[in-house]
């Protein structure tokens, strides 16, 4: 017989919040090759991000790349690690509390936000006890992946109905699975280039780049090369830019297999070599500026850039928790959460009666 979590938290006649689940990738705790070891052992053991048999790729996972890879990237990690830690998680930290105060400013007690990683911690699981520890029974899932993938916004969803297939009562459940053309993302994202460049100037090209995935993921019906390519457009669109002034590439390839073309590291390299001096690069796909931004594209793409002729290489950061980005994320919470209403003092206190009259220990 099934053993359940239970939920005798819960209280019949108190506040029940409509609970914001804010979801990122993950981070290791440490740049430590021990730590980064413990983080990819999780992330790429993952069958979304890696869908090859178990049977072949757990092998090559810790008998090659778990023993090779960690020392690379904890060299990476510490490039960029803060006295506060990793910038995924301070940032993620920072945009769940901006988050949760303006939707306490426009909506008291309404409200109460979570933060999970997809691997490593906080874990997914934790932040969706916390929510269930706050009384809420309705739950809001947001992948800050502004583009759909499977191995980035469907990996999130198995993550919190793996945790669910645990409790005896699962919360009501609403998820934001893309934000890729929302109007206000794209006015945020040309905001950070305007001003970017109203203080430093406008570089020759404006490089847009994305995480990449393998190209195999597009064929078998992965939007999310489509969705990049929107996004792309509708920036290059909202900031009048014309077709030799923009170009989208992807970033992050990993393995032998071909990834999404073209490729950020040669495309730059090629830019250089045509005599392209200065280049601005924006990243979209990364609502948080993290390991890909400020290390491969800040520090390494720059470097290659620069080693293949080009001069400067200017990253303009995430949106993090830029005003006009928290109050996008603001309007996409109350877009998704119409109709669900917290019960009013009422109802709460007429629920608690009734509860205690069947017995319940409240």
């Amino acid at each position: 017989m099934a053993s359940y979590l239970g939920t005798a938290s819960f209280k019949h006649g108190a506040p029940a919040p409509i609970g914001i689940l804010l979801c990122n990738l993950g981070t290791p705790e440490a740049p430590t090759a021990g730590a980064v070891r413990t983080y990819l052992a999780e992330f790429l053991a993952d069958p979304r991000v890696v869908e090859l048999p178990r049977v072949l790729w757990m092998p090559i996972l810790h008998g090659i790349i778990l023993n090779v890879r960690p020392r690379r990237s904890a060299h990476a990690y510490a490039k960029i690690w803060t006295e506060a830690g990793s910038p995924l998680l301070v940032n993620a930290r920072a945009q769940q509390a901006a988050l949760a105060e303006a939707l306490e400013a426009s909506a008291p007690g309404h409200y109460k936000v979570a933060l999970g990683m997809r691997y490593g911690q906080p874990s997914i699981a934790s932040a969706l006890r916390e929510l269930a520890a706050a009384n809420v029974r309705k739950v809001l899932v947001l992948p800050l992946y502004p583009q759909y993938s499977a191995p980035s916004t469907a990996s999130v969803i198995d993550a919190v109905t793996a945790e669910l297939h645990r409790w005896r009562w699962v919360p009501a459940l609403r998820t934001v699975m893309d934000y890729h053309a929302e109007d206000a993302y794209i006015e945020a994202l040309a905001n950070s280039v305007r001003e970017y460049r109203a203080t430093h100037g406008s570089g020759e090209r404006l490089l847009i780049s994305f995480h990449g995935i393998p190209r195999r993921y597009f064929l078998a019906g992965d939007p999310y090369f489509c969705q990049c390519q929107a996004t792309a457009r509708l920036l290059a669109e909202r900031l009048g830019l014309s077709k030799d002034q923009w170009l989208i590439t992807f970033q992050s390839r990993f393995g032998r297999d071909k990834w999404l073309e073209p490729y950020t590291d040669i495309t730059l390299q090629q830019l250089a070599r045509e005599g392209v001096g200065t280049i601005d690069v924006l990243c979209p796909g990364f609502a948080a500026d993290c390991l890909e931004t400020l290390e491969e594209i800040a520090v390494q793409n720059s470097e290659l850039f620069e080693a293949a002729g080009g001069k400067d290489l200017r990253y303009i950061p995430a949106l993090n928790v830029r005003p006009d980005h928290i109050a996008f994320l603001q309007g996409l919470v109350a877009q998704h959460t119409v109709g669900w209403t917290p019960p009013s003092l009422a109802s709460r206190v007429d629920a608690a009666t009734h509860a205690r009259a069947m017995g319940a220990a409240l």
